[in-house]
């Protein structure tokens, strides 16, 4: 029985290597899969780091990890202001959301919520529409919670109490 010869450097028959493509193309795209995830949650986040000092105001459209020094104040609407185990703020702070695990000194002005972590602590007034203190973390100051969307609900009722209304008078 005759048999193709094999070329040099390739020990695999050619059956072979039609099943290797097959065997490695399922776990290469498992393993690709979840780093574009990992990508995108990170270049969406701006970093702070530990030896950073930052004097001044803080803008932006991008949410923001502080693990160093900011003082002053910090304003990025519909993001979030993570402020880590090591960072220290002296500084209002608005955002959407901000989660204090260091120390922060100033207002907190969130659209959402506020969470203080255990070892976080806050000195300063908060206004959220929702807050979480975890045991162990300190907090001194008020607290307001706003609801969200206070002057659009009338303005829905009253929407949904025409509709009705223009409906019984097209019938008469």
């Amino acid at each position: 029985m005759w048999k193709p010869s094999t070329q040099p450097g390739n020990n695999s028959s050619p059956a072979d290597s039609q099943r290797q493509p097959t065997t490695p193309t399922p776990a290469t795209e498992y393993n690709n899969t979840p780093k574009p995830m990992t990508a995108t949650t990170i270049s969406d986040q701006a970093t702070i780091g530990k030896s950073l000092v930052i004097k001044g105001e803080v803008t932006g459209s991008e949410s923001l990890y502080i693990d160093g020094r900011v003082e002053g104040s910090i304003h990025l609407p519909g993001n979030r202001v993570t402020v880590g185990k090591n960072g220290v703020v002296a500084a209002n702070i608005t955002a959407r959301e901000t989660v204090i695990l260091g120390k922060v000194r100033g207002n907190v002005s969130a659209t959402d919520r506020v969470d203080i972590r255990n070892e976080g602590s806050l000195t300063g007034d908060v206004v959220a529409q929702r807050i979480s203190i975890e045991d162990g973390a300190f907090f001194k100051g008020g607290i307001d919670i706003r609801k969200p969307n206070v002057n659009e609900k009338p303005q829905a009722v009253e929407g949904a109490a025409a509709t009705p209304e223009k409906s019984a008078s097209r019938a008469s």
